[in-house]
C-alpha cells in the first residue's frame, strides 16, 4: 500500500457522479428548458438566467433536482415577463418529474470497488442535496449495505467535513474522500489535512468548477477511474 494512506481508517463516497450518473440528466432538462422558453430568448441566454438564479438561491433551497425545479419556474417567470403560460409551467414540473424518476446509473467498477474496500475499511456516504432523493437514489443503486455511515449534507465546506469527522470519531489523517468534484470532495479535505482522490467525470456544474491557482499545491491524487483506487489501497 502506498505509505501515504497507510492510517486510513475510513473512506468516504461523494455519490452523484462519483457512484452514479447524475449531471448528465441536469444538462438535458436544461436544453429541454431552454426550448421551452425559446419563444423569449436565445437558448445560450436562457442557460446563462438560469446558473444566474441557481446560484442566487443555493442559500435558500440548496442542492437538488427540488431547488432545480424551483429555479427553473422564477427563471421562466423573469424571461416572459411574467407572461409564461399555465401549460409551460406544466411542462417544467414534469420536467423535474422525469428526473426523479430517473433510473440509478452505476458507474463502471462500482460496486466491485466498495465491495473489496468494505472488508478492510468502514466505507461512508458523503453527499449534498435534496436528502429524500438521495436516499431514493441509494435505495434504487443496490449499495446501501457496503457503507456503514451516510450523511447527507447541506453543503461540502470545511467546516462541514470537521463536523462529520468529528461525529465518526476520527482524526483528519484517517479519512479519505473520494469524489468528482474538486470544489466539493477534495479542496475542503486537502485544506484540513485528511486526504482525498480526484476521479474526473466528463461533465461538470459550472457552480463545481475551480481555477488553476486554486489547486496548485495542494496534495491530493487524480485517477481516471474508481477502479484505479484499488490499485493505491491493495
Amino acid at each position: 500500500m502506498n505509505k501515504n494512506y497507510e492510517n486510513i481508517k475510513v473512506i468516504g463516497f461523494d455519490a452523484d457522479d462519483t457512484l452514479w450518473v447524475n449531471e448528465t440528466y441536469f444538462r438535458e432538462a436544461e436544453a429541454e428548458f431552454a426550448l421551452l422558453l425559446s419563444d423569449y430568448e436565445t437558448l445560450n441566454k436562457i442557460d446563462q438566467e438560469l446558473f444566474k438564479v441557481e446560484i442566487k438561491n443555493l442559500e435558500l433551497y440548496g442542492y437538488g433536482i427540488k431547488a432545480f425545479v424551483l429555479s427553473m419556474v422564477e427563471t421562466a417567470l423573469e424571461l416572459s415577463n411574467y407572461n409564461v403560460d399555465t401549460a409551460t409551467i406544466q411542462a417544467i414540473l414534469s420536467i423535474g418529474k422525469k428526473m426523479l424518476s430517473k433510473p440509478v446509473e452505476l458507474l463502471d467498477g462500482v460496486e466491485e470497488v466498495l465491495k473489496v474496500l468494505s472488508k478492510k475499511y468502514r466505507l461512508i456516504l458523503a453527499t449534498k442535496g435534496d436528502l429524500l432523493d438521495q436516499e431514493r437514489k441509494l435505495i434504487k443503486s443496490g449499495l446501501t449495505n457496503y457503507f456503514h455511515h451516510i450523511e447527507v449534507l447541506s453543503d461540502k465546506r470545511e467546516a462541514n467535513y470537521s463536523k462529520l469527522l468529528s461525529h465518526l470519531d476520527i482524526e483528519p489523517s484517517e479519512f479519505l474522500m473520494i469524489g468528482n468534484s474538486l470544489k466539493s470532495d477534495i479542496l475542503p479535505l486537502v485544506n484540513i489535512k485528511a486526504h482525498a482522490i480526484h476521479i474526473p467525470f466528463h461533465t461538470t456544474w459550472a457552480h463545481e468548477m475551480v481555477s488553476v491557482s486554486e489547486t496548485n499545491g495542494k496534495a491530493y491524487r487524480t485517477l481516471k477511474s474508481l477502479k484505479d483506487v484499488l490499485k493505491l489501497l491493495n
